[in-house]
């Protein structure tokens, strides 16, 4: 039986015990429905992963024993930057759960032109706190013991800023109408694989042509996706199960 995983955003050592917040009481009581003497496994996001046990549970509050420490899964050697257009309903959740699984390292949540959605200060910092949940959530379910990074959302001219500080990354962004597929670039590599990759994907209704302009200018390549046109979810999925296959851990 798998042991479950438990993030807990707070200082952890061997040896110690700590009291779930609320959230994670309640997952391993009401969902998990653990009984104390339980084993689990309990990180902070920050690397490495304790064994534990609970100790107790009264409905609210749950009790942990901190055992022994782990390095744990370790993270792709592909550091993964996805930058990408916000979109309606629950479509940015399942894109957030979905890129954490497949090894993502940091998400640019992007405001565009034809983006359907916006946010505003208080509003765009609860989103930003329920995408980290759902980030926090996709480790625990995929055995990362590191939380990526979930920016807050921000213009087409501040991803790119903030993304020019990466030194030496493969720099791509998804259009239907590039010439060139990802997998051909892939396949043709013949350049010292690079360790990190910065992925620009568009909202629904893909990016404006003045902003995939403006994104090749900064030294992006252009690249599509094969035959299909794919739904703002899909394409960055699919992109960077690609990435993976080729330069991450997916060998």
């Amino acid at each position: 039986m798998r042991i479950p995983r438990i993030f807990s955003d707070q200082a952890l050592a061997e040896g110690g015990d700590i009291l779930l917040d609320a959230s994670g009481a309640r997952h391993v009581i009401s969902v998990l429905r653990l009984k104390p003497g339980d084993a689990l496994i309990v990180f902070n996001g920050h690397g490495g992963e304790y064994s534990a046990r609970l100790l107790d549970a009264d409905g609210k509050h749950a009790r942990v024993q901190l055992e022994h420490y782990q390095e744990g899964l370790p993270p792709s050697p592909l550091s993964i930057t996805l930058a990408v257009g916000l979109s309606k309903g629950d479509r940015m959740d399942w894109v957030i759960q979905k890129a954490v699984e497949l090894g993502v390292q940091r998400i640019c949540p992007l405001l565009t032109e034809r983006c359907e959605v916006r946010l505003k200060d208080q509003r765009a910092e609860r989103k930003s706190r329920h995408w980290r949940a759902i980030a926090q959530s996709a480790c625990e379910q995929s055995g990362q013991n590191r939380v990526p990074q979930i920016a807050s959302p921000v213009a087409l001219q501040a991803a790119l800023a903030a993304t020019g500080q990466v030194v030496d990354a493969c720099k791509l962004i998804l259009d239907p109408r590039a010439s060139q597929s990802l997998a051909a670039l892939l396949g043709s590599w013949t350049s010292r694989q690079p360790a990190s990759v910065i992925l620009f994907s568009g909202p629904e209704g893909g990016f404006s042509d003045d902003e995939v302009d403006f994104v090749t200018r900064q030294g992006f390549t252009p690249v599509g996706l094969g035959p299909r046109v794919l739904r703002t979810e899909t394409a960055p999925l699919a992109a960077c199960a690609l990435l993976q296959g080729y330069w991450g851990d997916w060998r």
